[in-house]
């Protein structure tokens, strides 16, 4: 095979401008849906159960997807249709959410809004993965990961901004606020232009004869997506499922983090519980501009991680940032004040750039090129099932274990943070398996 072109840092950026659209949507769901479920009723010990949609959709539409992809022969390549399809459907789900008017309507528009996230997510980071030589994909990941910050910087920022033209107070016949609706329309806009850009500006590359043989070879279809996902989980490389454990700790933390961090910040600093007061909707944008802090904060760290990771490696950089991290979520319920608040964010936000491109970077680095998609797909089950057992698990523990206090959820995630710096010391990361040596292309 031919080796891949170098790209440019600016058209790396330029095919990571799509992941901004796409992180744009994720960070306005983090930000709001627990708020929304609270406007709209939801009990706390019950309410991961509604956050059903992103763990159920990832685990099924992920692995699929990333196989399919890697089968897909089209005009526009194998993984851009995914991309365009999902896109679709993600800005028709963010146009529609801030008008629910029951818990039930909002749960099933964020099944319809994490399909579509998920049909685009994997063969994204396929894409990524594909078009750059392996010297550039730290590079390019690590952009990805930049991009994720300044997007959920920007949407968890959004409802505050708004506040200089839309009263804060301003409420819809649901209960929601104006401002929360105006923001999910910036992100419905958002997350189909920029896919558009991305896919325009730096294509796919076209597939070589012997690629076009083999993917002959390998026909689409249900029987044969589903014996070929089968056997990508037999043959996992070692250091694809070392991680595994470093996964369970670390998004199970993040994912109690995002819906309970609101709730938490409300009993703390606004001395409420009340979903339908106005110090909850206080509580609320201090919640949102704390997380728009924090994915600055990964945005920037996500840049400065470039070199680091190349000197120290992905490992042993992502457990610094998973400790940083841990030790924030740890201190949470002792800050008293938005400004206390706002100086741990920094913790957050450095675990928060580790996750997003380190993983990635060790991934990449012991996966066959040929299954990019597939393993891509297969690795998002890796932070999937962690938050699939954190909503099926957290109605059990919140009243009985954590006394029915969100700062608890907080603490409990700090503990499992730490266990996943140590967990990824244990990964044998940054050498190809003698499988993947073989097939490396660039």
């Amino acid at each position: 095979m031919s080796h891949k072109p170098r790209l440019s840092l600016l058209r790396i950026i330029e095919m990571n401008i799509g992941f901004f659209g796409l992180q744009f949507s994720f960070g306005l769901q983090q930000a709001n849906m627990g708020p929304i479920y609270g406007f709209l009723g939801a009990d706390e010990a019950t309410m991961p159960l509604l956050w059903l949609a992103g763990p159920m959709t990832g685990l099924i539409i992920q692995p699929i997807v990333g196989a399919m992809s890697d089968r897909t022969n089209t005009k526009l390549g194998r993984r851009t249709p995914y991309f365009l399809i999902g896109a679709v459907i993600c800005t028709l789900a963010l146009f529609a959410m801030p008008y629910s008017s029951a818990l039930w309507i909002a749960a099933s528009l964020l099944w319809i809004l994490d399909a579509g996230n998920n049909i685009t997510m994997e063969p994204y980071r396929a894409y990524v993965a594909d078009r750059l030589a392996p010297e550039q994909r730290s590079t390019g990941f690590l952009t990805q990961s930049a991009f994720t910050g300044l997007a959920q910087t920007l949407s968890y920022l959004a409802p505050s901004l708004l506040t200089a033209l839309v009263a804060r107070d301003a409420l819809d016949a649901n209960g929601i606020p104006v401002i929360v609706r105006i923001a999910f329309v910036i992100g419905a806009i958002l997350s189909i232009s920029t896919i558009v850009w991305s896919v325009w500006r730096v294509p796919e590359l076209p597939l070589s004869d012997e690629e076009q043989a083999e993917l002959a070879a390998k026909p689409l279809t249900a029987a044969a997506t589903l014996a070929e996902i089968s056997a990508a989980i037999r043959e996992m490389p070692r250091p694809m499922k070392q991680l595994a454990g470093a996964m369970l700790c670390q998004w199970y933390a993040m994912f109690a983090y995002w819906q309970y961090i609101t709730y938490a910040v409300g009993r703390t600093m606004y001395n409420t519980s009340d979903a339908g007061s106005a110090a909850f909707r206080a509580a609320t944008l201090t919640t949102q501009q704390a997380g728009a802090l924090y994915n600055f904060v990964a945005f920037l760290g996500a840049l400065a991680l470039i070199p680091v990771v190349r000197r120290f490696g992905a490992r042993q950089t992502h457990a610094v940032c998973l400790a940083a991290s841990g030790i924030a979520m740890l201190l949470i319920p002792g800050a008293s004040t938005p400004l206390a608040l706002f100086a741990l964010m920094l913790g957050i936000g450095i675990g928060w750039a580790g996750m997003m491109g380190n993983t990635y970077v060790m991934l990449a680095d012991c996966i066959p090129p040929a299954r990019n998609g597939i393993y891509m797909g297969i690795f998002n089950l890796f932070i999937v099932i962690p938050m699939l057992i954190q909503t099926l698990t957290m109605p059990l523990i919140y009243r009985p274990l954590l006394g029915g206090d969100p700062r608890h959820v907080l603490m409990l995630g700090g503990v499992l943070m730490l266990a996943g710096a140590l967990a990824t010391l244990m990964v044998d990361a940054g050498h190809r398996t003698p499988r993947a040596e073989g097939l490396v292309t660039g």
